[in-house]
């Protein structure tokens, strides 16, 4: 891209977020626009084929730290009218200040060479490429092996691309020599994951987390429990008397293990009230009712609500 381009472009307007958007509120923009306009859900669709790598070509910039800095000094300085009309090469138009204070001392057109790889510095490698794949939770957690046909210059390409244990929603991965072809050599390709929920499972830093359905039984009175690991195994959980709702027991070791750590699994309580007792149980509720009716459950509440 020509350093003319870079300035006069608009990467924050392009992505539809504010010039002091978070990482985390460009990295959601984007991934909404990508999935409504990747060419894989609109074959044919030369306008929004277009409209994706506009919005790529932002993302690169805007995603990576050092990159939108360099580029938001560039921008700003066009802005106030201090950049040059015609380019850098010289003519009508240019701007004849001083640029040494600018970007670390260096020249602009080495700022703009660095963001896009142009410049006059000879043979440039290829476009690094992006693209998307959905992971089951299982395989988030183990790593698993994506393999991704691409259509990469109008040619179809086989992807094999080996996604680490641990990664989490949103991540991103690198395929070193898989993105757009050039002189000194291909770009690399990003891969971005999108993370399967489970339905029993979930997921807090390395952690495990679930919840745990239990009786009223279970709750009063206490009990040893059964529950399934993610790995197929199961475990006894301690249900001590008087287990409340919303009262998390931890599994050392059955979380997610990255490196020389492993997390635990965070069993949370869940206690199951009968939609319907009959018979025998309700007999059995009634008796506790009027065995504990001199007890005011509500009474430290209705305190709490006259502070």
């Amino acid at each position: 891209m020509a350093a003319r381009d870079l300035y006069e472009k608009d990467f924050y307007k392009v992505l539809g977020v504010s010039k002091t958007a978070s990482a985390d509120e460009i990295k959601k923009k984007y991934r909404q626009l990508a999935r409504d306009l990747h060419p894989d859900q609109n074959k044919g669709d030369a306008t929004k084929e277009e409209r994706f790598k506009e919005v790529s070509e932002a993302y690169d910039i805007l995603s990576d730290a050092k990159k939108r800095a360099e580029y938001d000094e560039a921008r700003s300085l066009f802005e106030r009218g201090g950049m040059p009309r015609n380019g850098f090469g010289g003519g009508q138009g240019q701007y004849q200040g001083d640029f040494s204070g600018l970007f670390g001392g260096g020249n602009p057109q080495d700022i703009f060479a660095n963001l896009f790889g142009g410049g006059r510095r000879g043979p440039r490698k290829g476009q690094d490429l992006q693209t998307e794949s959905t992971i089951t939770f299982r395989e988030s957690v183990y790593g698993t092996t994506l393999d991704l046909r691409l259509s990469i210059e109008g040619r179809s390409q086989q992807v094999t691309a080996r996604v680490p244990a641990g990664v989490q929603d949103g991540a991103k991965i690198r395929v070193k020599g898989k993105g757009a072809p050039g002189e000194a050599g291909p770009g690399d390709l990003f891969i971005f994951l999108h993370v399967k929920a489970h339905p029993i499972f979930g997921r807090k830093g390395e952690n495990l987390t679930m919840t745990l359905p239990i009786t009223f039984a279970e709750a009063a009175l206490g009990a040893d429990v059964k529950i399934p690991t993610l790995e197929g195994q199961e475990v006894t959980v301690r249900i001590a008397p008087g287990t409340p709702t919303g009262r998390t027991l931890r599994v050392k070791g059955r979380g997610i293990t990255k490196g020389h750590h492993t997390g635990d699994l965070l069993v949370t309580v869940e206690v199951q009230v009968p939609r319907r007792a009959e018979g025998k149980a309700e007999a059995a509720i009634k008796a506790f009712a009027e065995a504990t009716a001199h007890e005011d459950v509500r009474k430290e509440f209705r305190e709490q609500a006259q502070q």
